[in-house]
């Protein structure tokens, strides 16, 4: 007489809802007798709360750390005693676009296009609203830069912050300069970090500037603009 043989097999299924609690059917299956028949299976279910026993893993929402000033290579540029100039909030977070879109584009750096689609990205600012008027969109500027650097690697991830690259950082340390030098007590705009790309001549900014018809001329208006007394960066 052959002898019985059982065999137990354990499955765990997980129904996850937002609202509801979490539960696990354990399946248990035994087969009490082998014949020639073939094997006879009995399921038995029963209901689980797995809310105290399964821990619940959720994902981190994605930070982003946007600093409140702009990096300068010489912070001593401020004679002793003058207080140093603050850049305006929308300078700040055209600042915070540029090195998301470096890292949207997969490059390893923040370069002055980068600085330059920041601005435009943000929008609502003085320098963003010249070009505009001036038929220097984010779409034009986006097109260009990638015709001018091409696209960077699908599988490269580029850092939270991608440094500036020399160029892009001449451009930021020429716009408090030209604050300090103005005797200004108002704040450098996104117009001065525009006029600090343009300075910087063979950059990629100013390359893709002068290719959608910025000029020397338009940067004369733009700096006459920001000379006037009360000009703020709306």
């Amino acid at each position: 007489m052959a002898c019985a043989h059982y065999y137990h097999c354990a499955a765990s299924l997980i129904f996850r809802s937002d609202t509801g609690p979490r539960l696990g059917q354990i399946l248990t299956l035994e087969s009490p007798q082998s014949s020639w028949l073939g094997t006879e299976l009995r399921v038995s279910s029963c209901s689980l709360n797995l809310r105290n026993h399964v821990p619940v893993s959720r994902r981190r929402p994605l930070a982003v750390t946007v600093s409140v000033s702009l990096p300068t290579a010489k912070p001593e540029r401020a004679s002793p005693g003058q207080k140093f100039p603050k850049w305006s909030s929308k300078a700040i977070k055209s600042f915070a676009m540029s090195e998301l879109e470096a890292r949207k584009l997969k490059y390893p750096t923040t370069g002055t296009e980068a600085l330059l689609m920041g601005v435009l990205i943000e929008g609502t600012n003085l320098a963003a609203k010249f070009l505009r008027a001036n038929g220097i969109s984010l779409l034009k500027v986006q097109d260009e830069t990638v015709k001018l650097l091409g696209k960077g690697d699908l599988f490269f991830f580029s850092p939270e912050h991608p440094p500036l690259t020399d160029e892009a950082q001449r451009a930021l340390d020429w716009a408090v300069d030209r604050k300090i030098k103005s005797g200004d007590d108002g704040e450098m705009t996104t117009a001065h970090i525009l006029l600090g790309i343009w300075s910087e001549a063979g950059s990629p900014g100013h390359k893709i500037l002068s290719t959608l018809g910025f000029n020397d001329e338009k940067a004369g208006e733009l700096e006459s603009l920001i000379s006037k007394p009360g000009c703020t960066d709306d």
